[in-house]
């Protein structure tokens, strides 16, 4: 599995094709470099480069590209886990359609979810200027007249699921992006922005607001939410003793959707969060109530990305088939 990460590694910060990477999990700092890396096995990695890895993509026999940027308190292998079970699940819809890369960011490695919470929202927001250099660095390639002529270009789409604090990298990458290298606003980069459990404040996809580029940047934009997550409870109590006070995006939904961009759709999952991942009901956007299986949440983000298209009303709630 093809992987990106601006996490430390134990070897030099130098980066250098083909040489063994291994994570120094006790440095949660977010560095400047990335690194286009390849998960072998379990704990065993290697740095591909950043050429090789496009190069690869690009060759592959997968239609679509899926992003997938985790949330807080998450170690590398555990990021693998879920990132494995999500391609398994798309493999078994249909062979070669999805290929997931996963971005790996610095989560900390403290006792503690209040601390490892706050801790790991620094990391999040330092590491928006890291990735915002791997969309520079893509954009680059694609435009590239060398590596995609007009004879042959890459014709991947690509889409983004953000779980839970990788929200908050994610909508940080494109605002560093936009400030520092794109004069004129971002392009139309991604398909579908998949925004799952999403921990930021629920005005950010708002006109005027810090998310609202995710919507300039994808042609559809798929909050999935529930109010008893749990998980942004703590979250919520996090923000509050940092005297912030919001409701998260991954509990309500928008605010208010005639104040976002119609390409927003809001999907109310409080059906299912707590079968799918109980107690917390944090992470429901893959199997259903048996691993392996897919839920109902998985099977919807699934027709969005299969068709380009999201089924239901903009402000859909999720419900048991009619029997």
């Amino acid at each position: 599995m093809y992987f990106i990460t601006n996490r430390f590694p134990k070897q030099s910060i130098r980066s250098k094709a083909n040489r063994k990477f291994d994570f120094n999990l006790d440095n949660n700092a977010a560095s400047n470099s990335i690194y286009f890396c390849k998960r072998v096995k379990a704990s065993e990695y290697v740095e591909v480069g950043s050429l090789a890895f496009l190069e690869s993509i690009k060759a592959s026999n997968y239609r679509q590209l899926l992003i997938y940027i985790h949330g807080f308190s998450n170690m590398p292998e555990q990021v693998f886990e879920g990132a494995i079970e999500f391609q398994s699940l798309c493999n078994k819809k249909k062979k070669n359609e999805v290929l997931v890369v996963p971005v790996i960011w610095p989560c900390d490695n403290d006792i503690g979810i209040v601390k490892d919470y706050w801790d790991d929202q620094k990391s999040a927001d330092m590491s928006a200027y890291s990735f915002a250099r791997i969309m520079g660095k893509f954009d680059d390639w694609r435009n590239s007249e060398e590596y995609n002529p007009q004879s042959d270009p890459c014709l991947k789409r690509i889409n983004v699921l953000a779980h839970s604090m990788g929200n908050r990298v994610y909508r940080g990458a494109l605002t560093a992006w936009n400030k520092y290298d794109l004069p004129r606003g971002v392009p139309l980069v991604f398909r579908n922005s998949f925004l799952v459990a999403a921990d930021i404040i629920n005005e950010s996809l708002e006109r005027g607001h810090s998310g609202e580029l995710i919507c300039h940047a994808s042609r559809n934009v798929v909050v999935y939410h529930a109010s008893d997550d749990l998980a942004l409870r703590a979250s919520k109590a996090a923000n509050l003793k940092n005297k912030i006070a919001s409701r998260r995006l991954g509990h309500s939904g928008p605010e208010d959707l005639d104040k976002v961009p119609k390409n927003v759709y809001s999907v109310d999952c409080d059906d299912y969060n707590n079968q799918y991942d109980f107690p917390k009901g944090h992470s429901y956007f893959r199997s259903g109530t048996k691993a392996g299986i897919p839920g109902v949440v998985f099977e919807h983000l699934y027709h969005t990305l299969e068709s380009g298209r999201v089924p239901g009303s903009r402000d859909e709630i999720l419900r048991s088939p009619k029997s």
